[in-house]
Order: C-alpha cells, then sequence, then structure tokens
C-alpha cells in the first residue's frame, strides 16, 4: 500500500491532460483565485468547475482557502522535483496558448466589471482590496 502523501504520477499527468483543468491553473498563476470567478471566466457551469477543482487538490496541484462562505484557490507546486520540472515546462507552455491568454482577460474583465457582485469587484487576487 503506497503512503498516503506519496507522488501519484498517474493523478499528476491525468490532472494536466484536461483542457478544462490546464485552463483553471492557468487562472491561478498569479495569485489566488475566488471560486465565483471561474465559471464565468471559463463560460461553464458551477458543478463543472468544482469538478475540475477537486480533481486539481486530489493531485496536489492546487489548494484552497475558506473565507467567510467563500473558497479561494491557488497554485501548489509538486513537491516531486520531476514532476515540478514538467508543472513548470506546462505552464511556460500556457503562456502562449491564444485561449489561455484570452481566460486570463477574462478574468479580470469579470472581476473588475461595474456589474460584478460588490464582494467581487476588483477582486481576482483575495486579499487584494
Amino acid at each position: 500500500m503506497a503512503a498516503k502523501d506519496a507522488f501519484n504520477a498517474e493523478l499528476f499527468f491525468s490532472s494536466l491532460a484536461d483542457r478544462t483543468r490546464l485552463r483553471i491553473l492557468n487562472l491561478l498563476r498569479d495569485g489566488e483565485v475566488c471560486v465565483c470567478l471561474f465559471a464565468g471566466t471559463l463560460g461553464t457551469n458551477n458543478p463543472k468547475v468544482s469538478r475540475h477543482l477537486a480533481y486539481l487538490k486530489r493531485a496536489a496541484l492546487v489548494t484552497a482557502r475558506r473565507d467567510g462562505k467563500w473558497m479561494h484557490y491557488s497554485l501548489r507546486r509538486p513537491s516531486d522535483e520531476s514532476a515540478a520540472t514538467v508543472f513548470d515546462a506546462t505552464m511556460k507552455m500556457l503562456e502562449s496558448d491564444e485561449e489561455m491568454i484570452t481566460d486570463r482577460k477574462r478574468l479580470i474583465d469579470f472581476c473588475c466589471a461595474p456589474d460584478a457582485p460588490v464582494m467581487i469587484r476588483g477582486r481576482a487576487k483575495a486579499g487584494q482590496e
């Protein structure tokens, strides 16, 4: 039986093998993002976002922090050095992907929109007041 905290290569690579999960990781590259911003930014529904975030959390690629009723997610670089190298290369590769660039612009537009709910307006990252 494998140790609970042992690196799981299959889970790691399957996490990176899904376009929606890559899009989520890309949105997290600059810091924490409130869960309330993902669905609107990605043009999908909350259950789908929650499912993908749970998968990324199981793979230890994101961490979550509760702030009242909101959850804020951030990237977690793999502790396994080989996986960290792959992760870093993947994140670098996403920088030039057109959809990823569009997603990041949409996140900024969505969170800073004048008609955004007051609790998220201007808060793409938690703690940004």
